[in-house]
């Protein structure tokens, strides 16, 4: 007995197969999130390094300060009289991903807010983060609250 048909697939089978791998890619190019992350992601993480912060302000019983600028942002503490850098790895300097743009509502070029050993901030202070038309608010209150919000 001799079997007429071949085995293999045909020019339309194959060609069934790459359209829906090609769809399935696109798909998945869409839903992709974007490298950057959120901005309000970036908020939330900026909100919870300043609750950190003001945490470890308590715990050390020494002032801590954010600064904030629209390059990036970081931590200092006060030692013998003087700011010095936090080189701790959950509150060294951070820069502000791609495309963020931060607006400080004050409307200063540089922005400090100090937390006492208490836990207490010297000001309240709005910082708000903007990137592809999303915006993201970080408020910092003078009781030493700290929170994120899209907007």
């Amino acid at each position: 007995m001799r079997r007429s048909a071949e085995h293999g697939f045909t020019l339309v089978e194959l060609m069934i197969v790459v359209t829906i791998i090609g769809l399935s890619a696109a798909v998945v190019a869409f839903v992709m999130p974007d490298p950057r992350g959120r901005v309000l992601d970036e908020g939330l993480r900026l909100a919870a390094r300043t609750k950190a912060a003001r945490n470890l302000a308590i715990v050390q019983s020494q002032p801590i300060s954010l600064w904030v600028t629209s390059g990036g942002y970081g931590f200092d503490r006060r030692v013998a009289g003087a700011w010095t850098p936090v080189a701790d790895k959950p509150l060294r300097v951070e820069r502000w991903a791609d495309g963020t743009r931060a607006s400080l509502v004050e409307g200063q070029g540089r922005l400090r807010v100090t937390f006492d050993p208490t836990g207490v901030a010297d000001r309240n202070a709005d910082i708000r983060l903007s990137r592809d038309g999303n915006d993201a608010l970080v408020r910092i209150g003078a009781d030493g609250e700290v929170r994120a919000d899209a907007q």
